[in-house]
């Protein structure tokens, strides 16, 4: 994926400190320039059989390895390896304050999509609220409920789209590249959710506004991953979310 490889080459190298997958969020720690730093990404799951070959091979050595070689798990098919992989990008992703805007995700979708069609690739909480606040919302979802729209239909929906919402999940299952072709060249796109790397390169790729989170806290949020916590849990034990617009 020409994406990942770009992203890549733009991470200083660091020393993995722990890497943890939990129930919903994978976090590696990072030493980085002399600097500890955390990154997550989310947890996505293989087959749970437990006889066949391992889907991390190398589980209980992962601190030997470099930053750059955890992060080269971002390209594997094996979807408990690609999330070790983004959050070790999360965690080696060079930090600017002060690109960061707190603005609210929700808030920049109605704001620009006011009066317009908004299409948002994931689930978000916050999608009902948005209903009465655009002229139209449709929801493509992998495992779509009632109203929304499968996977396959995005060929068809995402280019009459003016505004897009895209979770940062699709990198993880490395279909974020081909949505982003069938957006629409005028459409506002935001990338959002904490597996997304604030890094200015996807505005290369047409991404207007990256959604990501920063952890503020290590220690307590290693902990709550460790233990099966939910977004909600981990954000509240210190997790920042922060916004780069192009």
């Amino acid at each position: 994926m020409d994406l990942i490889d770009e992203l890549l080459k733009t991470l200083p190298d660091g020393e993995i400190l722990d890497v943890r997958i939990g129930l919903h969020w994978t976090i590696v720690v990072a030493k980085v320039n002399g600097k500890i730093q955390c990154g997550l990404a989310s947890t996505l799951s293989g087959d749970h059989d437990h006889h066949k070959d391992p889907d991390v091979p190398e589980a209980g050595n992962m601190t030997t390895l470099s930053g750059r070689t955890l992060a080269g798990f971002s390209y594997s098919p094996q979807y408990p390896r690609s999330s070790i992989g983004f959050a070790a990008i999360n965690a080696l992703m060079p930090r600017d304050p002060d690109s960061w805007r707190e603005d609210n995700a929700e808030e920049v979708i109605a704001m620009h999509g006011k009066d317009k069609k908004v299409v948002m690739v994931g689930r978000f909480p916050f999608a009902q609220n948005l209903h009465s606040r655009v002229k139209e919302l449709l929801v493509i979802e992998q495992n779509p409920g009632p109203g929304e729209f499968p996977a396959e239909s995005a060929p068809g929906i995402l280019p009459q789209a003016d505004v897009v919402a895209i979770t940062g999940m699709t990198l993880l299952n490395h279909t974020l590249e081909n949505l982003l072709k069938l957006c629409n060249c005028k459409a506002f796109v935001i990338l959002l959710g904490p597996s997304t790397p604030l890094s200015p390169l996807f505005f290369d790729y047409g991404v207007d506004v990256l959604s990501g989170s920063i952890v503020e806290d290590i220690p307590a949020v290693v902990r709550m991953v460790s233990q099966g916590g939910n977004f909600h849990q981990i954000r509240q034990a210190g997790v920042k979310l922060v916004n780069i617009h192009r």
